[in-house]
């Protein structure tokens, strides 16, 4: 006799019910997760658009062109810079975009990091909005001063600062840029006191810079590089915390005497929030993929960059970090945007 047959036919029902309902739920789970692997699988089936918040030509846009186009050839579908000019602006529009992989953002600290201190209405938050996906490069900056300027080592411009307060001036490309806070940053570290003179941008600043109307700018690596080999101005140190590849004589700032500073333009890209994990692990996986290749290595390292190492764990905990940074010196400095 089976074992249905010894039950009454309450019990009978109760236990097909319950059959019923596992079966129910284990159908519902399955549709749930199984997509997630295809999705990846099949990702991408057409072009993704990397959205650059600054115009062409930039330092944004240059990466991410030389990242795109080799993903372009590892995945077989075209990687589209849309360059929206304003990094609120094309930040906030990828923050609203489809989480589906097919929209991706450039980011540097700028708009990832900084922007959150500097406007009190953001209309994107980088850390609620978005998903890392990948580290790309980090540039270091240049402490170039005017070439009759006395100070020819960091210590001696700690000095001057010292001794001459709120007499040496300092350019930047514009209130809160990096040009402004690395030196803010440089000041609140040596208790020295610089006169910040802001420019629309480095180009004014390096006029400036080389006729000695003002003495001293921090600057990205990439832009001061050939204003110091063309002998325009003198290089003291590098702002990273090792010294470049590409500048290797000269010392990094904090072992030239200011233990622990450390700044550089880092970039790479996001995606909205809710982007399957698969398609970010993947994209994840390809640009480390992309960034191993010579010539995309030899295309940064051209620009004096040096390409991202960073894990997909590592990037939130690192983002995080430099969200409280640069709040702190926005606002122990007194930092204002216009």
């Amino acid at each position: 006799m089976s074992r249905w047959t010894k039950l009454d036919g309450r019990t009978a029902w109760s236990y097909l019910t319950m059959i019923l309902f596992r079966a129910a739920a284990v159908a519902v789970l399955l549709s749930v997760i199984a997509p997630l692997p295809l999705k990846a699988q099949s990702y991408p089936t057409r072009p993704v658009t990397i959205i650059v918040p600054s115009t062409p030509g930039g330092g944004t846009d240059i990466l991410a062109r030389i990242v795109g186009d080799q993903l372009a050839k590892q995945l077989g579908q075209g990687f589209v810079i849309e360059n929206r000019t304003g990094p609120l602006a094309g930040t906030a529009a990828a923050a609203r975009a489809e989480p589906d992989g097919y929209t991706l953002l450039a980011g540097l600290n700028a708009n990832m990091a900084v922007n959150p201190s500097l406007f009190s209405k953001l209309p994107y938050d980088p850390i609620r909005d978005f998903a890392p996906v990948a580290m790309l490069a980090n540039y270091p900056f240049l402490v170039v001063v005017n070439k009759d300027f006395p100070a020819k080592s960091i210590g001696e411009l700690i000095a001057l600062g010292k001794a001459k307060p709120g007499q040496i001036d300092y350019a930047s490309a514009g209130n809160g840029t990096g040009q402004h806070l690395s030196m803010e940053l440089f000041k609140l570290m040596t208790g020295t006191n610089f006169t910040h003179v802001p420019y629309r941008g480095a180009q004014p600043a390096y006029a400036d810079v080389i006729s000695g109307r003002v003495s001293v700018f921090f600057d990205n690596i990439s832009a001061a590089l050939p204003q110091v080999k063309g002998g325009s101005v003198r290089a003291l140190a590098v702002t990273t915390a090792q010294r470049s590849p590409v500048v290797t004589e000269l010392p990094t700032v904090a072992e030239a005497g200011v233990p622990g500073y450390e700044y550089h333009t880092w970039f790479g890209l996001w995606a909205p929030r809710q982007t399957p994990r698969p398609i970010v692990e993947l994209l994840h996986g390809e640009i480390r993929k992309a960034l191993a290749v010579p010539a995309v290595r030899d295309r940064i390292t051209e620009q004096a960059g040096e390409p991202a190492t960073t894990r997909l764990g590592e990037i939130e905990p690192f983002v995080k970090a430099e969200i409280a940074k640069w709040a702190d010196v926005v606002r122990r400095a007194g930092v204002a945007v216009q």
